[in-house]
């Protein structure tokens, strides 16, 4: 057990924040954020979601969620469509994102591969499943 679990916590949160750095150097010559591009990524990966969906898989609140929303509708990377319940709003990749992603994976890709090469790749599985786990523990002490 560890005697000063801040130093832990704070590691995470300088990891993050660094990755976050990171990525939005990478991001930025397309005009992107990395809150915007988590919300591309996901409805890349899981399709049509709800902005409360988007919400609870990103783990972000409803006010930051509606501002990326609106700049990503305002740079015409995703169109909202209501559903027969018209307080729930369908949010899905537009075809002009569809278009583009490809580039801003390819450029974020390059920039995780870099990250990761003085990590040895046995380290990276091991992380990967600490990760997962301390997610799943995360995620199920909320239920």
């Amino acid at each position: 057990m560890l005697n000063n679990t801040h130093t832990l916590f704070h590691g995470v949160h300088q990891l993050s924040r660094e990755l976050s750095k990171q990525l939005n150097e990478v991001l930025e010559p397309f005009g992107l954020y990395n809150a915007q591009w988590a919300v591309l990524f996901v409805l890349k990966q899981q399709g049509t979601l709800t902005q409360k969906e988007l919400c609870q898989y990103l783990a972000v609140e409803a006010p930051p969620m509606t501002r990326t929303i609106q700049r990503l509708l305002k740079q015409e990377y995703i169109e909202q469509h209501s559903g027969q319940d018209r307080r729930k709003k369908y949010i899905q990749l537009s075809k002009k994102a569809l278009k583009e992603y490809p580039k801003w994976e390819e450029a974020v890709n390059k920039a995780n591969q870099a990250l990761l090469t003085s990590f040895p790749k046995d380290s990276q599985e091991e992380l990967q499943s600490l990760i997962t786990e301390w997610l799943g523990y995360i995620k199920q002490s909320e239920h």
